[in-house]
């Protein structure tokens, strides 16, 4: 009989991917640093990007302007603060990176921990290196006929052709996306391959033949999804979100602007669009076609790559929402940064759709522009604000903690068919 039970037991999913936690329960959320570098804040600058060192350690920060500026003649900044290193001082960043113009995302080395890569609302993308000493730009692509014209709102790192190779993505309100390889012998970055995206070229673009103006499908936001290192999604200006392919072979039907590369066109299935811009995706990291998207409308759409339309719409905010990020442990959490100076956490396994927790960063309901949470601490989320200010949380052990037949619950919810 006790056999039969363990074999019964063995073949059982009830406890896939619950671990036993050792550690004290941690009831309470609690911001345990507000940083801020004074000379930004003086400017009026605003927090546009956050990003965390490989290690955990180390919190970047980009300072730009979201709402207009003349970026012609602002100057702005790249700060770190290493939350590790005693003596740590929220108002003295450990690294000031001066950059000419403003700095609008910002992604770090998934491998080395003190490469930054940045874009720039000039258009311009440049790799730092903050182990140098004297000029910490590793490499940059200037203002030549391959660099975006306009300001890009996505840099990431993703595989190169060489085996260990990181090549740096970047995407534009121009309409393209460049795939860039660093060399910092020449100190430069080298355009590899690159992919425009066109109205006329946009799986069932019904939606966008009404609308007049640029044949370029402006780029708001983009995600990698961990699963298939071919797909990307891409957000837009025109609230369209479209699942592209960087092994697509189309050639793209927008004019030589040149160029060194051919330009193709990646789209290859679009979603039902949204009221407005789309200002952030984020692919799921516990299930291969779900993703989650916010923007203009306060709501947040869970997608499946399978279908064009929302599983679910969330409300979330009475204003804009510009970012969201689903929680590296907790398969059924993301959150989700608004534009009344809070970010709401939704819990999808709960019965109620109310968030789970919100966090009020204290900004005099200014908004929250970007938010990531630590890859390596799990209960650590870094918070972007429009006052310039960055807010590191520690989350509760009930928002970190996985708990049983969550991922159970998860593909349910990605089988469900959008109604």
């Amino acid at each position: 009989m006790v056999v039969k039970e363990l074999s019964s037991n063995a073949k059982s999913h009830a406890f896939d991917g619950f671990d036993v936690n050792w550690e004290d329960q941690n009831e309470t959320v609690s911001c345990i640093h507000c940083l801020h570098h004074p000379s930004a804040q003086e400017k009026g600058l605003q927090v546009t990007s956050v990003s965390w060192s490989c290690t955990g350690s180390v919190i970047a920060c980009a300072f730009g302007r979201v709402d207009d500026g003349d970026w012609s003649t602002e100057k702005s900044c790249v700060c770190t603060w290493n939350l590790d290193r005693r003596g740590l001082n929220p108002k003295r960043p450990d690294t000031v990176i001066d950059v000419a113009r403003p700095v609008m995302s910002l992604s770090f080395h998934p491998s080395q921990p003190s490469l930054i890569a940045g874009g720039l609302y000039s258009g311009e993308v440049v790799v730092w290196d903050t182990n140098r000493t004297q000029d910490l730009i590793l490499a940059q692509t200037g203002m030549s006929t391959d660099s975006h014209r306009e300001p890009v709102y996505q840099v990431a790192w993703v595989p190169g052709p060489r085996r260990g190779e990181m090549v740096v993505l970047s995407a534009g309100s121009g309409g393209r996306v460049l795939l860039w390889t660093v060399d910092s012998d020449e100190g430069r970055l080298v355009l590899s391959a690159g992919f425009a995206l066109v109205r006329q070229q946009v799986p069932h673009n019904s939606a966008l033949s009404k609308n007049r103006g640029s044949s370029n499908v402006g780029v708001t936001s983009l995600a990698l999804s961990p699963w298939d290192l071919d797909t990307f999604l891409v957000g837009s200006e025109s609230g369209l979100v479209l699942k592209c392919s960087f092994s697509a072979q189309t050639l793209a039907a927008a004019p030589p602007d040149g160029e060194s590369v051919t330009l193709r066109a990646p789209a290859q299935f679009s979603f039902s669009p949204r009221g407005g811009p789309v200002h952030s995706l984020h692919c799921s990291p516990f299930h291969r076609n779900l993703f989650v998207s916010v923007g203009t409308d306060g709501l947040a759409h869970l997608h499946s790559l399978l279908q064009p339309d929302p599983l679910l719409s969330l409300r979330v905010s009475d204003s804009y929402v510009f970012g969201v990020r689903w929680s590296p442990t907790r398969p059924l959490l993301f959150a989700a940064a608004t534009g009344q100076g809070l970010v709401q956490i939704f819990d999808l396994g709960r019965k109620s759709l109310r968030p789970a927790a919100t966090l009020d960063q204290l900004t005099g309901g200014q908004p929250v522009y970007c938010l990531e949470f630590n890859p390596r601490r799990k209960d650590l989320l870094a918070v972007g604000n429009a006052d310039g200010s960055v807010n590191i949380w520690h989350l509760s052990t009930e928002l970190t903690e996985q708990g049983p037949r969550e991922t159970a619950k998860l593909e349910q919810l990605a089988n469900e068919v959008a109604e």
